[in-house]
């Protein structure tokens, strides 16, 4: 049987330029010999709608979109995941589920059983769970359709996940011919190495072939991979499609070799490289912008976005722009420079001195008697925003924010000055993967001015300032925040199994903890850890626990 699989990459409601692009792969799939094609998780409305869901003509006009396409649908049948009303009258008002169309017709509805609230998912709600898959029969086949988390169930499931019901055993006991999954599974680093075992887990289990097709692109702060996968009865890996880009495939069950994108399996540095290419070119575009424009300070996290920025949007498309104050190194004026010369972008060089002079001045009053202190610094930084602001809103450029996870985490950043901005690129990169990053980016040449990597990170604030000046050293900062942020650990916990100064890592946690209002006004950022900040950390502001 040959299998079409349509890794996709839609827009969250755009139900038309959706089902154009569904269309199209529909019928270039046919034409290279598909049997049956099968698209992503709610592919036809974009995953995740969140609460266009509670619109009041949104699932009316996704299910009138889903029976347009399904009228386009020919005799090769076709799966693809759409938003079904639930009509019992009984529970949420809308299924996450899919349609199998043949002939024109709507000959099957699919609905997901297991709906994820956890992280940055929380379908619970929004759609009603599906007591167990269905089974279409149909090419001579009983073929089970699931959808994403149903197969997210068994031992290699982290233990979070406890549900009262497995899809896959359901299909295994009635007995199926064909496993096919919808996904719109989200990337963090490392997933891709989780993911497959689960898929070949499912096919063992219901020993029969599983078609994994997964959705790609950004929407919002999410990157979706594909790296669509189809396993054979025995476990066997058949076909893997590439991360990080659309691609339509198809797959003939009976070919002895298996059939593996060169882009199927990427080094890890090259996954994150990609993930966030893909997540800034979509969140640009499918958000309108054509340009991006970033400060370039001559340090490694300006020039780290810098890169990405060029390779997403072109760099054509990018505008870098030096903002010296009176006290900036003369290498953070010609790092950026030289970066920006290897990259081919756009460079401006815009002094802030006469701005913060001016400022000073108009404060002076308010400032007497005072010491002068990080009040004065941060002038600064907001005359930069301010600038930066201005060239966004005159060239319609998106403006990108800069700072990494390390930064962000302890409030290494000033609210309306460096965290001015449309997008925060590298947010959910701890400072260490920004320099592991970096010189993978230079592993063939220097993209990257080797200074700006070696050199002492600083804000430039003040004269002679280095981030550690107040900060620990980066690796045992990161390793800190890692456990307390992202595995939430306390601080005792912490110091019991790293033996860090107990001291140093309570001083850290408490700026984690102080400065959770400014994430909350941060740009969103892109998410490649298991926890970022952002929609799937929810930690009140307003709060007095001691960890």
């Amino acid at each position: 049987m040959k299998l079409g699989l349509a890794q996709i990459n839609t827009t969250v409601g755009d139900l038309a330029g959706n089902a154009a692009i569904l269309g199209e792969a529909y019928r270039h799939l046919c034409a290279a010999g598909a049997e049956i094609v099968v698209f992503p998780e709610l592919a036809l409305c974009g995953y995740p709608p969140r609460d266009l869901v509670f619109k009041t003509r949104f699932v009316k006009d996704t299910w009138d979109a889903t029976v347009q396409l399904a009228g386009s649908i020919g005799e090769i049948p076709a799966v693809f995941g759409t938003l079904v009303a639930n009509d019992s009258g009984h529970g949420r008002r809308v299924y996450n589920g899919a349609v199998y169309c043949k002939h024109g017709r709507i000959l099957s509805t699919a609905r997901k059983c297991l709906l994820p609230t956890y992280d940055v998912f929380d379908e619970d709600r929004y759609f009603e769970s599906a007591a167990e898959p269905v089974i279409v029969e149909d090419l001579g086949l009983k073929i089970g359709i699931t959808i994403c988390e149903d197969i997210w169930t068994g031992p290699l499931v982290e233990t979070s996940r406890h549900y009262e019901k497995d899809p896959v055993a359901s299909l295994a006991r009635r007995g199926v011919d064909l496993v096919i999954n919808l996904s719109a599974s989200p990337w963090q680093a490392g997933k891709t190495g989780v993911r497959t075992p689960i898929v070949e887990r499912v096919a063992k289990m219901a020993e029969a072939p599983c078609v994994y097709c997964n959705a790609v692109g950004g929407n919002d702060e999410l990157i979706f991979d594909g790296h669509s996968m189809v396993v054979g009865a025995d476990g066997t890996l058949l076909a893997g499609l590439a991360g990080f880009a659309p691609e339509c495939a198809v797959v003939d069950l009976a070919a002895e070799t298996p059939a593996l994108s060169p882009r199927f399996a990427l080094d890890p540095y090259e996954e994150i490289h990609d993930a966030l290419v893909l997540g800034l070119r979509d969140y640009a575009h499918k958000s309108g912008f054509k340009k991006a424009v970033l400060g370039l300070s001559g340090g490694i996290d300006s020039a780290l976005t810098a890169v990405l920025a060029a390779r997403a949007l072109g760099p054509e498309n990018v505008i870098g722009i030096s903002l010296p104050s009176a006290i900036s190194s003369g290498h953070s004026k010609s790092d950026a420079a030289a970066l920006a010369k290897n990259l081919g972008i756009r460079y401006e060089s815009v002094a802030i001195a006469g701005i913060v002079d001016a400022a000073e001045a108009a404060l002076e009053k308010v400032f007497a008697g005072t010491q002068r202190d990080v009040a004065e610094e941060n002038i600064q930084a907001r005359a930069r925003g301010l600038l930066l602001m201005a060239v966004s809103n005159k060239f319609g450029a998106l403006l990108l924010t800069t700072g990494n996870k390390s930064e962000v985490s302890v409030g290494y950043c000033t609210l309306y000055g460096d965290m001015a901005g449309g997008l925060a690129v590298i947010s959910d990169l701890f400072k260490m993967q920004v320099y592991g990053l970096s010189r993978w980016i230079n592993r063939a040449g220097e993209v990257i001015p080797q200074n700006s990597i070696e050199k002492p990170p600083s804000a430039e604030l003040r004269p002679g300032q280095t981030d550690q000046d107040s900060l620990p050293p980066y690796p045992v900062l990161d390793e800190i925040l890692r456990r307390y942020v992202e595995l939430g650990q306390s601080s005792a916990e912490i110091v019991a199994a790293t033996g860090y100064d107990g001291a140093t890592v309570r001083d850290i946690v408490r700026k984690v903890d102080r400065n959770e209002y400014k994430r909350k006004q941060a740009a969103p950022g892109l998410k490649i850890s298991p926890l970022a900040f952002g929609v799937g950390r929810r930690i009140p502001i307003v709060q007095k626990y001691v960890p």
